[in-house]
C-alpha cells in the first residue's frame, strides 16, 4: 500500500515541477527592458563629446578647440570699429574707397591731393609701433643690447599670438626689426619695458614727440597700439610719417621684406605685414599696418608714385585686402592725372 501512494504522489510531484518551469524562464520577458536601458547609455555616451568641446570667438574670428569625437563651429558678426559706429564708412568720395579715413599729401609741397574724414580721431593699432620706433631711434640706445622676452610682454588685452616665447632674447636692433616690419606685439612691448625710466618714462616720451611734431590729436598710452586708447587723425599720422621717413633706420627696417632671427635651437623667418613691398610696381620709403577691431585695417605709407614723394594714411579699411586696394586706386588715379597733364599740347610760340 506504501508501494502505490509512492507511485501515486510521484506523478503529481512530475507536474508541480512542469508548472514551475515557466517560472523560471520569466526573466526572460525582461530582455527588452535590458535592451532599452543599453540603448540610453549609448546615448548619453555620444552626447557627451560635445560638451567637451568648447568654442571662443574674438573679433570676428571663429577659433575651434576640437575635442576627440567631434568639432563644434560658432560665429558671430565681428564687432564694429569705431569709424563704422561714427558712420564714417558711409561716406561716399571718388574713387569709392573701402577706409573710413584717407589722405594723400605730397611731402615736398604739402599739397593735399586727395581727402576723406582727415580730422577724426581714430584707434590707430599698430601704426602706434611707428612712434615706438621713432622715439628709440632719438634716444639713441645701443642697438646691439641684448633685451630678453619676459611674462610683461604677454598680450594680456587682445591675447593676440607672438612667435617669440618668453625667455627669447634679441638684441634692441632685431627686435626694432621685427616691431616696424612684421608688427611683433611682444617685440614692442620689450623696446618700452626697457627703455631708461621704464614704461611709464617711456610713454611720456611717445607723448612729448608728438606734442613737438605738432600732432594735437595724438595721445598714446602703450607701444604697441593693442590698446584703442592709442588715437590720432590722419592729419597727424601724416606728420609722424614725415617725420619717421628721415630716419634712414626706420625706412630700412619698415620695408624689409623678410627676417631671421635666431632663438637657441631654431631659426625664425618673419616677412613684411604690407605685400606691397614685394611689389614691382610700387616704390616704397617707409610703412606700417595696423589693425584691431576698433581701429579696422590701417595703413600708411610713404612712396614715390609718378615722380612725386608721397604720403598715403588709410585708417578703418573693411576686409583683409580693403586697405591694400585703396592704395592701388591712389596710385592708379595719381598716375592717371600725372598722364593727363603730360598730354595736355604745348602752347604755340612766337
Amino acid at each position: 500500500m506504501s508501494t502505490a501512494h509512492a507511485a501515486s504522489s510521484s506523478p503529481s510531484k512530475v507536474k508541480k515541477a512542469a508548472v514551475k518551469k515557466p517560472a523560471v524562464k520569466k526573466p526572460a520577458v525582461k530582455k527588452p527592458v535590458t535592451s532599452v536601458k543599453k540603448a540610453a547609455v549609448r546615448k548619453v555616451s555620444h552626447a557627451k563629446p560635445a560638451r567637451r568641446v568648447k568654442a571662443t570667438v574674438a573679433g570676428g574670428k571663429t577659433r575651434v578647440t576640437q575635442s576627440r569625437h567631434s568639432v563644434v563651429r560658432v560665429s558671430v558678426p565681428a564687432r564694429a570699429s569705431v569709424g563704422q559706429r561714427l558712420g564714417l564708412r558711409e561716406s561716399d568720395d571718388p574713387l569709392d574707397l573701402s577706409s573710413s579715413v584717407a589722405l594723400v599729401v605730397d611731402q615736398a609741397s604739402n599739397q593735399i591731393l586727395f581727402s576723406k574724414n582727415d580730422s577724426a580721431v581714430l584707434p590707430i593699432a599698430s601704426l602706434t609701433k611707428l612712434m615706438t620706433g621713432l622715439v628709440i631711434v632719438d634716444a639713441g640706445l645701443d642697438m646691439n643690447e641684448s633685451i630678453t622676452i619676459t611674462a610683461d610682454d604677454i598680450d594680456t588685452m587682445k591675447g593676440s599670438r607672438s612667435r617669440l616665447a618668453v625667455g627669447t632674447t634679441l638684441t634692441r636692433g632685431e627686435l626694432m626689426h621685427l616691431s616696424l616690419m612684421s608688427s611683433e606685439n611682444r617685440a614692442a612691448h620689450a623696446l618700452g619695458r626697457t627703455f631708461p625710466g621704464g614704461m611709464r618714462e617711456f610713454v611720456r616720451r611717445m607723448n612729448g614727440k608728438a606734442e613737438e611734431l605738432g600732432m594735437q590729436d595724438t595721445r598714446y598710452v602703450e607701444p604697441t597700439g593693442l590698446s584703442s586708447d592709442n588715437r590720432s587723425s590722419a592729419r597727424d599720422l601724416v606728420t609722424l610719417v614725415s617725420a619717421a621717413a628721415e630716419r634712414p633706420m626706420l625706412r630700412d627696417l619698415s620695408t624689409s621684406p623678410g627676417y631671421e632671427v635666431d632663438v637657441g635651437r631654431r631659426t625664425l623667418h618673419y616677412n613684411n605685414s604690407n605685400r606691397l613691398i614685394k611689389n614691382p610696381e610700387w616704390d616704397i620709403g617707409l610703412q606700417k599696418t595696423g589693425y584691431i577691431s576698433e581701429a579696422g585695417r590701417c595703413l600708411v605709407m610713404q612712396a614715390r608714385v609718378a615722380g612725386r614723394e608721397l604720403i598715403m594714411v588709410f585708417l578703418d579699411a573693411s576686409g583683409k585686402l580693403g586697405r591694400l586696394q585703396d592704395a592701388e586706386r591712389v596710385r592708379r588715379w595719381v598716375e592717371k592725372q600725372a598722364d593727363l597733364l603730360s598730354d595736355s599740347p604745348a602752347r604755340p610760340q612766337g
